[in-house]
């Protein structure tokens, strides 16, 4: 989980705060130590200040105090303070717990680390802790939440996950900024053309018109999605299907649940919506990526050489061997993945789970041995950043998704142009314009780079590296 207060975060904060702020970093547990006498060297005095603990279980909360820590050895008075959470159990929650109690907002002793409320509501350390497997328990006891801040029907045990175990914890100074933390870029840091009517038909004739590269006779490309579970891999088709079709559709199960929705290995037509023909690329859907469960390196080889079956039943318990129901011994290039597509949830990106990320580089693995190129979707793009909910043209003048596009080139090592912010549809009942054109724009990409595979293939076979043509007639 990555320890870092980002835009959308300090966004969020602005908005609590009223204003415009700039937040700068005075402690950070990670690199400065978590002892209570460094903290109050560096903070104190300093102004108002923001606290955030980032704990284990991929939860992210803190506090907020507009007087400054100056070791008083006693209680502070603050009319403004408020505790918060941010993310729980690696969900997008923010929540904002204002003071009532104002004569126990901060507990301003030298021997304490930040520590807020009468009970203690929040509290955090004392002394020196000393990090242990990659991270600090905190060693004060919980208190009496809700002392001196309103709960707002939230427990300790839901702001902390129940967890206080902490990966990190920072303190940041707030300081009135004159340019707000989202304010739009003055040039876009991707270019596409104007988003309009003829670019919206335009991207649809082209697709619409898609083949594969004729001297390999494929007469699809076929592209597999991989993704957490929840993320959003089958609303892409959904997606897909409603922008082709002219209206939503809901043809693919899809939702939020604990566990992969999807159990069965699809491969899914888009279908021309006037003669119904299937267009000339197919999505491969395949079950969510759990933490403890779910595909393994040895089955997603068998996926990603066309091994499996359409509509194979994943069983989570029991790896796929050669003995399945329609087990494809010598699969041919129409029958491999020609792109592979990781969907990654954009609200969550820096708290996924490591099982999973570690589960997303081992697949790559096998991807780059086979010469599979890969691209990354980052859906709920609009719950990252609010202005692009309220018009998605502006999709590539927000600092908020730039960022979250470089995190996860960073974190999967794939260049930035390979990361594809999305908006699917989900609670919509009618079609949008700049969802169509996005849709459009990304899937263009997905087929271009089928396309870069099936031209390195193409190579190989007038080099002589292949004995002889893999296709089907």
């Amino acid at each position: 989980m990555a320890v870092e207060f980002k835009k959308r975060d300090q966004t969020r904060m602005n908005q609590w705060l009223g204003g415009n702020k700039r937040y700068t970093c005075l402690f950070k547990a990670s690199r400065d130590g978590c002892n209570s006498t460094t903290f109050h060297n560096l903070c104190n005095n300093k102004g108002p200040t923001v606290t955030i603990m980032y704990n284990t279980n991929n939860s992210v909360y803190g506090a907020y105090t507009s007087v400054s820590w100056a070791s008083t050895e006693g209680w502070r008075v603050d009319g403004h303070a408020f505790l918060f959470r941010l993310y729980q159990s690696g969900n997008w929650k923010p929540v904002k717990l204002p003071v009532k109690n104002t004569n126990y907002s901060t507990y301003d002793v030298s021997s304490y680390g930040p520590t807020f409320g009468g009970g203690h509501d929040l509290p955090t350390f004392n002394s020196t802790i000393n990090p242990s497997s990659g991270y600090f328990q905190f060693n004060i006891a919980a208190g009496t939440f809700g002392h001196s801040y309103s709960t707002n029907g939230e427990t300790l045990e839901s702001i902390t996950n129940g967890n206080r175990n902490m990966r990190d914890i920072e303190v940041y100074l707030v300081e009135v900024s004159d340019k707000p933390t989202n304010a739009p870029l003055e040039a876009p840091w991707r270019n596409t053309p104007q988003w309009n009517t003829e670019l919206f038909e335009a991207l649809k004739e082209k697709i619409d018109k898609y083949t594969p590269l004729k001297e390999l006779k494929v007469p699809q490309a076929r592209v597999l999605l991989i993704g957490q579970v929840g993320a959003g891999k089958t609303s892409f088709f959904n997606t897909i299907n409603s922008v082709f079709r002219g209206y939503i559709t809901r043809q693919a199960c899809s939702g939020n649940a604990e566990h992969s929705l999807t159990t069965v290995y699809r491969m899914y037509q888009i279908r021309n919506s006037v003669s119904g023909k299937p267009l000339n690329f197919r999505l491969h859907d395949t079950r969510g990526l759990e933490a403890d469960q779910g595909m393994d390196a040895h089955g997603m080889s068998y996926l990603l050489d066309g091994n499996l079956p359409d509509r194979f039943q994943f069983n989570p318990s029991a790896p796929v061997t050669p003995d399945i129901t329609g087990f494809v011994a010598i699969p041919q290039l129409a029958d491999k993945i020609h792109c592979v597509v990781f969907v990654i949830d954009g609200s969550t990106v820096d708290v996924m789970p490591e099982k999973v990320i570690e589960k997303m580089k081992g697949f790559q693995i096998h991807m780059n041995q086979r010469g599979i190129p890969q691209i990354v979707l980052l859906t709920k793009i609009d719950k990252v950043c609010e202005a692009t909910s309220e018009d998605l043209s502006q999709i590539f003048f927000s600092p908020v998704v730039q960022e979250s596009v470089d995190r996860v080139s960073q974190i999967l090592g794939l260049p930035r142009s390979n990361i594809l912010p999305i908006k699917n549809y989900e609670s919509e009942i009618e079609l949008h314009a700049n969802v169509n054109i996005l849709t459009l724009l990304t899937l263009q990409q997905i087929l271009n780079s089928a396309d870069d595979y099936m031209y390195n293939y193409l190579d190989k076979i007038e080099d002589g590296k292949l004995q002889q043509l893999n296709i089907r007639e």
